[in-house]
């Protein structure tokens, strides 16, 4: 253990540094409806929460096909900044910065026309689904902003710029947890909005987290070298394909086991409400978990990108190994605290028994699936910073919608095994994907090592 130790002992602080700030500000992300449901569970009721529940997980779908499309700026800043051509940072930048804000709009216009007449037709409670729209509605104006925030920020990232981000997340949700209890409780004089008062907080938050976020970048000398060619001129065809080359695949990366998720929460809401309570105090517990693993893929992408663009494929491998260990390390406590907290952990969402019965049950299969979830995570980081988008795309797709979300259905639905089944059928496809994708991994940067070695031996 310590020769392995040591030889890792450079790359677990390099990646360190990178992924702790990232993972608080992906946590941010979570926390925002972590907060919400919260603020509901306690202050509305179950139905309120279940609402909830229906709205994020058609919201989610949403949220990932943003975050997809925006992150395609990331793998190439760092892989251009590793060859240190600054200058085409800043061309990207007013790229994505128009990619992304016509993708918000786009994402506003589908929520809105969209996700109102599907929940209508998909056998959910009439009483959740009067509450849910209304708060769909707002969730879907503030993904505009979302993707605001989201280009500087994964701009930032690319360049090893961090804590910035994390820091204007860490506010942003001191502030959508503050306006969120002082409209869904109507304080200060101000007119109780129940379920819509939290979506006004988080439109809110978002807004002002894009603008400061904007600033920071544009003011901060850290920038000024790469920002020299941003500019509306360098907006153009071929750089646009180059970052939507792999802003979409990382797009559907998301989509194929985000909605296998949201598929899971509405094949549980044909359950009953409080299992559809339950599945969502549980998966946002999870989902914390996850957005946390997520930023240390994020981080692993970062180093992938730069090594790759500087061709420098042994110390690739070496820092991606060390991202796998890390993220095991912290799944392995998740997955402790959900086992051994799985009664009270739900308390912070939910006063009902009934839905705390039904969570803790669930915590105990979010604690087996913990180490699986947050290896595929890194697994799909690693190959994104090497460019490699497409064939991980085609894994998820088959993990989670025809392993995964099927086998929940067969065990949960047709079996009556309720919503443990589903959460089963889950398990399976993130085992799948997890186990894929490392392979994945071994073969591309195995054959990228003995190539350079190669090339080395000739000269």
């Amino acid at each position: 253990m310590k020769t392995l130790y040591q030889k890792y002992k450079p790359y677990y602080g390099d990646s360190l540094r990178l992924a702790i700030p990232v993972v608080i500000s992906q946590i941010g992300h979570t926390l925002v409806q972590t907060s919400d449901s919260i603020i509901i569970g306690h202050f509305v009721g179950t139905v309120a929460l279940a609402a909830v529940s229906l709205v994020n997980s058609i919201f989610i779908i949403g949220l990932v096909i943003g975050l997809g499309v925006s992150y395609g700026i990331t793998p190439l800043i760092a892989q251009h900044n590793g060859r240190k051509e600054f200058a085409e940072c800043g061309r990207l930048l007013s790229n994505s910065l128009l990619i992304n804000s016509v993708t918000g709009v786009v994402l506003f216009l589908l929520i809105s026309f969209g996700s109102m007449q599907f929940i209508d037709h998909i056998d959910q409670a009439p009483e959740v689904v009067l509450q849910a729209k209304p708060y769909l509605f707002l969730m879907g104006v503030s993904l505009f902003p979302l993707m605001i925030f989201n280009t500087f920020k994964q701009f930032a990232e690319g360049l090893g710029f961090t804590k910035q981000a994390m820091l204007i997340s860490v506010f942003g949700n001191i502030l959508n947890i503050c306006l969120g209890i002082i409209f869904v409780k109507g304080l200060f004089g101000i007119k109780p909005m129940g379920i819509s008062g939290v979506g006004y907080s988080t439109l809110i938050d978002r807004c002002l987290m894009a603008t400061v976020m904007g600033f920071y970048v544009f003011s901060s000398k850290n920038f000024r070298s790469y920002l020299k060619d941003f500019a509306l001129r360098n907006i153009d065809r071929l750089r646009s394909i180059k970052l939507l080359r792999i802003g979409t695949p990382v797009a559907m990366q998301y989509i194929f086991e985000v909605s296998a998720f949201s598929g899971a929460a509405i094949l549980i809401g044909i359950i009953s409400p409080v299992a559809q309570a339950a599945h969502q105090v549980a998966i946002n517990l999870a989902g914390l978990a996850y957005m946390a693993a997520s930023g240390v893929a994020a981080s692993a992408a970062i180093k992938s990108g730069n090594f790759f663009g500087a061709k420098k494929h042994h110390d690739l491998r070496l820092s991606a190994i060390s991202n796998y260990h890390l993220v095991i390390a912290f799944m392995s406590l998740t997955a402790i605290l959900f086992t051994l907290c799985n009664h009270f952990l739900p308390w912070m969402y939910t006063s009902d028994l009934a839905v705390i019965n039904i969570a803790a049950q669930l915590l105990i299969i979010a604690a087996f699936f913990q180490l699986f979830d947050g290896t595929q995570v890194v697994g799909l980081g690693v190959l994104r910073g090497m460019g490699d988008v497409n064939i991980p795309t085609v894994i998820t797709l088959i993990a989670y919608w025809v392993i995964g979300l099927p086998v929940g259905y067969l065990l949960g639905i047709h079996f009556k095994m309720g919503v443990s089944g589903v959460w089963y059928g889950l398990v399976l496809g993130l085992l799948t994907a997890s186990g894929l994708l490392f392979i994945r991994f071994q073969t591309i940067s195995r054959k990228h090592e003995f190539k350079a070695e190669l090339i080395i031996a000739q000269d």
